[in-house]
This record gives structure tokens, sequence and C-alpha cells, in this order.
């Protein structure tokens, strides 16, 4: 046994012999000799000395070697780590943590970390700002825009023409096609306003899509306003960028074998509200769209039941069930074209509905013909592009 030192085990983690004194009994005393008698920090410590390393074996190894040769009783001292609990040392998660977020963030990545953990203090106390419609800027960039990014180049591959007939400052009336079922369309279009121009798009939305739970929300913080006259008329008249879709559900929910073909654009009350602030008229053709969920089919019985304005049947869905919802990854071309100014008009234009007719139908043959035209230009629906 050596020097060392014997503490009997009690009950309830005390010494002695379940006794419930903290001085060992003498019977324990006994079996500890001399050990047990006098305090330890009193004995003289007497520990071997290190042996010296033979030449070309480093002192670890040496250590190792006179451990193995010297049997129970002779064993080197062990170095000690700094580790975790799960026995990783601290350095080397340290190490990782810094790789990672140079992954993310790139090399300046300390600056970047530290705005993105303000990001999330500001979300958590409540310290952000958002306007009479519900917006929420910081939360558009920094999640919707940071989301939208990677599907509109690496899985659309969306190649945009014209960015430069977007107004840099001001309001405009961006007036687009609409179509692929899920309304996939507006998201790219907005993505693709913020990523030219720096500015973010106010689409103007159905009723149906405020109407949803966790969609009606998003939504209104992403920028979306419901499509009426006086909220369209206030943001432009504010200088906004605002997004309208004239083409509807009626555009969205055509089945495949009428893709590319314009529906009817309503009676023109964009051009209306365009009219009565003044500002331009910018026509968005979208290719790439009606590929995403070829519509092949409705079921409008079950649709009027739960008074949606239908449901699609793709080649698949539901046929492969929450899989078929995956957009397939067919090639997108947006192309802005040159504004249709409205400022040259005089007052109360707006009244005129043969103008208002006029101007519409303008805006709906531009984006037309242009889509024909994208069309002969693009080829393969799938093309890497």
């Amino acid at each position: 046994m050596g020097d060392a030192e014997i503490i009997p085990l009690g009950t309830r983690g005390r010494p002695g012999r379940g006794s419930g004194k903290d001085r060992p009994s003498s019977a324990a005393r006994s079996l500890a000799g001399d050990a047990g008698r006098g305090s330890a920090a009193k004995r003289p410590q007497h520990r071997p000395e290190p042996a010296e390393a033979p030449d070309g074996v480093a002192p670890t190894e040496a250590g190792s070697a006179t451990a193995s040769a010297g049997g129970r009783g002779d064993r080197a001292p062990v170095q000690a780590v700094e580790r975790d609990a799960h026995g990783i040392p601290v350095g080397d998660w340290l190490q990782a943590i810094q790789v990672g977020a140079r992954e993310i963030w790139g090399e300046h990545w300390e600056p970047e970390l530290a705005g993105f953990l303000a990001f999330l203090r500001r979300r958590l106390t409540g310290e952000y700002a958002i306007d009479e419609y519900g917006f929420d800027a910081e939360l558009t960039e920094r999640f919707l825009m940071a989301v939208l990014r990677p599907i509109a180049e690496k899985w659309f591959r969306v190649e945009v023409r014209g960015a430069e007939n977007i107004p840099t400052d001001g309001g405009a009336l961006i007036v687009s096609n609409h179509s692929g079922t899920i309304p996939v369309d507006g998201l790219m279009t907005m993505f693709s306003v913020h990523d030219q121009t720096g500015r973010h798009l106010r689409a103007l939305g159905a009723d149906l899509v405020f109407q949803m739970p966790f969609v009606s929300s998003l939504a209104r913080k992403g920028g979306a306003t419901l499509a009426c006259s006086a909220d369209a008329e206030r943001m432009l008249a504010g200088g906004e960028l605002v997004g309208v879709w004239p083409e509807g559900f009626k555009g969205i929910g055509k089945p495949f074998s009428q893709r590319y073909k314009l529906q009817r654009f309503g009676r023109g009350g964009f051009v209306s509200a365009a009219l009565r602030t003044g500002v331009p008229i910018v026509p968005v053709s979208v290719v790439g769209a009606e590929e995403i969920y070829p519509l092949v089919g409705n079921l409008p019985a079950l649709a009027r039941l739960l008074g949606i304005p239908y449901i699609p049947i793709t080649p698949t869905f539901p046929l492969l069930g929450p899989l078929g919802l995956v957009p397939l990854p067919s090639k997108w071309l947006l192309e802005f074209g040159e504004p249709i100014r409205t400022d040259d008009y005089q007052h109360g234009a707006d009244d005129d509905p043969m103008l208002v007719f006029s101007v519409t139908d303008q805006v709906r043959e531009t984006i037309q013909q242009t889509l024909y035209a994208l069309l002969r230009e693009r080829g393969s629906v799938f093309g890497r592009g």
C-alpha cells in the first residue's frame, strides 16, 4: 500500500463506519497504521525524478517507456489536456467554429457574425421597425431575400434583362404576367428587383393570401398588401415600387396547354392608379414559371368546398405526396420593358374609360410579344443557360 492514506467509507457520504461522525472509528484508524496518524500535508512527499530521455526520443515518449518498464508501482506523470465534456479539446472546437463562420460569412466573418447577433437581439427585444402596412425591411432583407437567393440563382438560374428600366427612385408600377400554379413568379420578381436595384417591390396580393395563417403574416412582413386602389395609390404617391399581376388566379391556375397565353387583365384598375399618381408603368415578362408545376387537371368541386380557386393536379402532385410540391428546375428569363409614362396625361384622365382600356391593352400586348420573343430565345425548358 505504501504511503497511501486510507479513508474508510461510511453512510451518507461521510467518513466513519455508519457512526455519522466526522472522525473515523478506532477500528478504521488501526487499518491505516502509521498512515492514519498525522496530517498528510506534514508528511514528506516522495516523487520519482523524471527519467532522462534517450538520444532521439521525445520526453513524452521516454516517459511512456519508463512507465511501461517500471511496472504498476512506477508510473510516469500524465500531461493534462484541457477537454470539454465530450473529450474533444476546446481548441479544436474553437477552430471548427472559426472555419464554419468563415465559410458562411467569408474572411471578414467577425463583423458579420456581430451583426447577425445584433439582429437576433433586436428580434427578441422587439426593437425593430415596421411601416403602416406591416412591412419589415430588416427581416425581408436578412431572411426572405437570403432564402430566395439560392433558389433564384441555383435552381431556376434566373436571368434578368432590362434592369436599367427599373426606376432607381420615386414611385413606379411593375406589371407582370402570372403563372405557375403557385405564385412563385411573384417571389422571383421581388427578389430580382431587390437584387438589381436594392429597392423593395411592394406586391399587391389577393384576398386569399391574407386569409391564410402564417402566409398572411409573412406576406405582410415581406412588403405585400391587399390589392386595392387606396393602398396602391398611397404607396405609389409615397415613392414605392408597387408590383401587380393583373391576371390573378386566372393566370396561375390556367392549364398547361394554355401556357404563356395571357388571360384578361381585369378592368384596368392598375392603370387608373398609375394615372392618378402620375408614375410610370414598367411591363415585366416572365418565362419559366409555367413549367415548375405543369397543371394537367383540377378538382373544382373539392375546391369550391374548401373555398379556394382550384386544387391542382400536376405530373408529380398528388401522386408523389409532399415530394410533388418541389418545383421543377426550369430555366427562367425576366425582362423589364421600357417604362410607359403616365405623367403626360391631363388631370382626370383616369376617368376616361377608353384611355384606361387603351393603356391597359398596350401593357398587355407588350408583355405578350416579349413572352414570345423570350420563348424563342430560351430554347430548352430545362437548359443550363
